[in-house]
């Protein structure tokens, strides 16, 4: 298993798809990394060359920020909009969509699970 970035990817998928597996790179991106590299994207991971996957893991290193560091940063950015108080920060903060989705149906994603809403008495048994 190669691997890059700190993760291990697939044997068995082509390294175009198995790129995609670190976070921070989508199809695009793969497809510049392995044309920087001089790869051909339909080689399987297992039929790479040690020197094919250091020339990769290289210009990941040196031109594209990946995992822990993006994460981090995009942490921050949210962390920022929550401290600064505006609408997208208020809506990270109370766990709701972000960018204009309704919310009176569907968001179950950030909403989690539905609550249902009772009149808040118990049924009185009868005698």
């Amino acid at each position: 298993m190669a691997r890059i970035a700190g993760i291990d990817i697939p044997r068995d998928k082509r390294i175009e798809i198995a790129l995609t597996y670190i976070y921070g790179i989508g199809p695009t991106t793969a497809g510049k990394i392995l044309k920087d590299a001089n790869v051909n994207p339909d080689t399987r991971v297992k039929d790479l060359t040690d020197t094919d996957v250091n020339n990769l893991r290289n210009i990941i290193e040196k031109q594209y920020q990946v995992e822990g560091d993006l994460r981090r940063e995009v942490q921050l950015a949210i962390k920022r909009l929550m401290d600064i108080g505006c609408y997208r920060g208020m809506r990270h903060r109370r766990g709701l969509p972000a960018r204009g989705q309704r919310t009176r149906t569907n968001s179950r994603t950030r909403k989690g699970p539905r609550r249902t809403a009772g009149s808040g008495r118990r049924k009185e048994s009868k005698k």
